[in-house]
């Protein structure tokens, strides 16, 4: 068992194409800062030098630090919600054209790693979403007629046609979504990352933004070794805030998800395992994740960390579930074991904020990084230049803490150790 990272584990060692960034050094201007090198800001300076927009993107540590680099790397279209919840939770105008604009999320994704060829393990056959139980299978049944009705293609599988594209008649049923996919999701960052280097963006790792104040024509950022002077500033920091914005982890709920990792597996083993390269999750409260990586590893998740006794506890449960539900795998050691922190709002709805007429942010994806980040970065970058706040569909909220964060953190965190310790011992 190699488990020396636990933060990237996998992803880190197998990510290609890493791009090669300096620290900002001396005063720099620009039209626009970008604070935070994942999805989102990548995303933006991206777009915003592809614009003809000077813009200076700011990383506390190196590109695909935070969620970025310990995603599962599901691309999927929309939010965890079914649509009509999205509507009644920030209206209809807003509803609807947020549902269209992230169901159209993985088009933007798959089509950027098109244009700049980027090496990221990129498969666009679609993701499972699998029924647990008659009520997991109810709900997407519901899900797949609100999803019909906006023209999407997704349809649900009963038992038979679903074990035969997961390898496993576990489930009940399974909503194919034709739409999305999967990457290496910190090869995917880096490949961002050199894209908007290649547009002519300027991109500095290792520079925190230490200092944050109005200045004559916009902002100052100051960092350990220099200074941005900036019309303007997109904030792109999710669940791993750091320095001026450290207090920002307050106004998220705490929720982890870890992963673990086989060996490569036996080409006749793959045949029928995930065989056509799906990513899937169930829908089980304390869900769980399944997907291959180019080499033929078979990567588990669910929520929680795995530090301290936790590792144990979750390494094991995810060896009883791999017995349990890819029987055909046999006994398995596991290669590589890591977690993330998952930027959640309560009701599952990003935060659009507006601190000031020239610096907003979008944040918290709950769970659904890659093509929410990659658009949310893509409008912002729209916002800023010559767009208005109706560019973001998103109504916008005030920045504020979370009520007891710290128990529901506690709850979650408790809930699925239990769960683990429990689950599959029959």
């Amino acid at each position: 068992m190699a488990y020396s990272d636990i933060s990237h584990g996998l992803w880190a060692a197998t990510a290609k194409d890493k791009p090669v960034l300096d620290k900002l050094e001396g005063e720099q201007v620009a039209e626009v800062a970008v604070i935070g090198g994942g999805y989102t800001g990548l995303s933006a300076a991206l777009h915003l030098a592809k614009a003809g927009r000077s813009c200076i993107m700011l990383e506390a540590n190196e590109v695909g630090f935070g969620g970025a680099g310990r995603n599962v790397g599901l691309v999927n279209a929309g939010l965890w919600l079914m649509p009509e919840d999205v509507i009644s939770l920030v209206g209809h105008d807003h509803g609807e054209t947020l549902i269209r604009v992230l169901g159209a999320s993985p088009e933007l994704v798959y089509s950027l790693i098109d244009e700049y060829d980027i090496s990221c393990e990129a498969w666009r056959h679609g993701t499972l979403h699998c029924a647990d139980s008659g009520a997991g299978y109810k709900a997407l049944k519901e899900r797949e007629r609100q999803w019909q009705e906006r023209g999407a293609p997704v349809s649900l599988l009963e038992r038979d046609a679903a074990a035969e594209m997961l390898g496993t008649r576990t489930f009940r049923g399974a909503l194919l979504d034709k739409r999305a996919g999967t990457v290496q999701p910190l090869g995917y960052a880096f490949g961002l990352a050199r894209a908007a280097q290649k547009e002519g963006a300027v991109l500095c790792d290792r520079s925190p933004v230490i200092g944050l104040d109005k200045c004559e024509g916009g902002f100052c950022l100051k960092t350990p070794g220099g200074q941005v002077r900036a019309k303007k500033v997109i904030v792109a920091v999710q669940g791993y805030p750091e320095q001026v914005f450290r207090d920002q982890v307050k106004n998220i709920v705490p929720f982890n998800y870890f992963q673990f990792a086989t060996p490569p597996l036996d080409n006749a083993v793959l045949k029928s395992v995930l065989p056509g390269r799906n990513g899937a999750w169930d829908t089980n409260l304390i869900l769980s994740s399944y997907r291959l990586d180019e080499s033929g590893r078979l990567i588990v998740g669910s929520v929680g960390n795995i530090e301290g006794f936790a590792w144990d506890l979750n390494l094991a449960w995810t060896k009883r579930t791999i017995a349990k539900v890819f029987p055909q795998i046999g006994d398995v050691d596991l290669e590589y074991g890591w977690y993330g922190r998952i930027a959640m709002t309560t009701n599952h709805i990003p935060r659009f904020h507006v601190m000031d007429k020239d610096m907003a942010m979008v944040t918290c994806y709950n769970g659904r990084g890659i093509g929410p980040g990659t658009v949310f970065g893509k409008l912002l970058a729209k916002y800023m230049t010559d767009g208005t706040r109706e560019d973001i569909p998103l109504p916008v909220s005030p920045v504020q803490a979370v009520n007891f964060r710290h128990l529901r953190g506690l709850f979650y965190e408790a809930g699925s150790r239990v769960y683990h310790f429990a689950q599959r011992r029959i």
